[in-house]
């Protein structure tokens, strides 16, 4: 095992995004080569074409690093500090809870975290004495930083509630948008869920949106704020079609297109909507290796990540809880849920 002032060695679970250099979205492999405290040292896939592409292409960066087909055999010959599972969410407790049992220091997970809330709690569990790193990286996009930070520091008020758009489903990306909602309200604990699922039984068997649907709901905060969030208001742009309106006592913050514009509207200004100038990236993917730095440090210091347990708990229950309310015609569902046994599958990844 690395030790500090020594590269953390790394091993990646499922690489089947990770087979170009190109930096974006799910390509840790590009994230943990900017970052000179990692060190990728294996690598498991079931497909063993895979696991050679990935080879291939990293090559010159890492070497011919073991592969595998079998991931306790993995675990348990590399002993990496970290373990990056990458794989479809049927398998992230599963694998969280045999690594964590193993050693490792500290453990990405890639979205959405798990199929149901009874998996959630045995890898949450597993992860009280580990950072635990959820992929949801909006956490770590400088314009996001800068929003919330505004609007900590009053930039319209005391938060009256959010309101975000565009939302595509509730489990596989909905976490991105709970997450992030929860974020601009100052990361107050949810208490409750009401909402209602949209229906797609006319759709095909197999359709994406038959198996993991949208909806729209309100979510409760401890502190009485009430978060909203619609499947409407959807761009045609590229990325995803998130955006948000923040509603506070002495104004309103419309972030717009995922935060690469956003405006201000203030009571006290004869109706002007002022443009809120937002740091904007530089180099492609910037979250990516922001966050393996992020668990670096955690590891090195023991603390949390950016968005840990907690965060991770809270971005994963809510789309369950808007299921359960949905069962209940709407009903306001108190958090945490009882049914945690609800199994949601999602859609299917890569080749596992």
């Amino acid at each position: 095992m690395g030790i500090k002032g020594e590269k953390l060695t790394v091993a990646i679970a499922g690489c089947h995004r990770m087979l170009n250099r190109k930096p974006g979205s799910h390509n840790f492999a590009t994230a943990f080569c900017q970052v000179e405290e990692t060190e990728v040292v294996a690598v498991f896939d079931l497909g063993a074409d895979t696991r050679a592409e990935f080879v291939s292409c990293w090559h010159d960066v890492w070497g011919d690093i073991p592969t595998y087909g079998d991931y306790p055999k993995m675990l348990e010959e590399i002993k990496p500090d970290i373990i990056c599972i990458a794989t479809r969410q049927t398998m992230h407790a599963k694998q969280s809870v045999l690594a964590a049992g193993l050693g490792v220091r500290g453990i990405m997970c890639d979205k959405p975290l798990v199929t149901s809330l009874t998996e959630m709690d045995d890898l949450i569990s597993s992860c009280q004495n580990i950072p635990l790193l959820l992929a949801l990286d909006r956490r770590w996009f400088e314009r996001y930083i800068a929003l919330s930070n505004q609007i900590s520091a009053g930039i319209i008020g005391e938060v009256k509630s959010v309101i975000a758009y565009g939302l595509p489903n509730l489990i596989n990306h909905g976490c991105h948008w709970y997450d992030t909602l929860l974020a601009l309200a100052g990361d107050i604990e949810p208490a409750w869920v009401s909402g209602f699922v949209d229906d797609f039984s006319a759709e095909p068997e197999g359709s994406r949106r038959r198996m993991d649907p949208s909806g729209r709901a309100q979510i409760g905060l401890s502190n009485g704020t009430v978060l909203y969030i619609t499947p409407d208001g959807a761009h045609s742009g590229d990325g995803l079609p998130i955006s948000f309106e923040v509603v506070g006592d002495t104004g309103r913050l419309f972030v717009l297109n995922d935060a690469h514009q956003s405006f201000v509207w203030k009571s006290d200004s004869s109706d002007q909507v002022q443009l809120v100038e937002l740091p904007q990236d530089t180099t492609a993917w910037p979250a990516g290796p922001a966050m393996v730095r992020d668990l670096v440090q955690a590891i090195q210091t023991g603390s949390r990540t950016k968005c840990d347990s907690d965060q991770a708990r809270r971005a994963t229950e809510i789309g369950f809880a808007i299921h359960e309310s949905s069962k209940r015609l709407g009903a306001r569902v108190d958090l945490p849920v009882d049914d945690r046994l609800l199994c949601i599958e999602s859609f299917p990844w890569g080749n596992e």
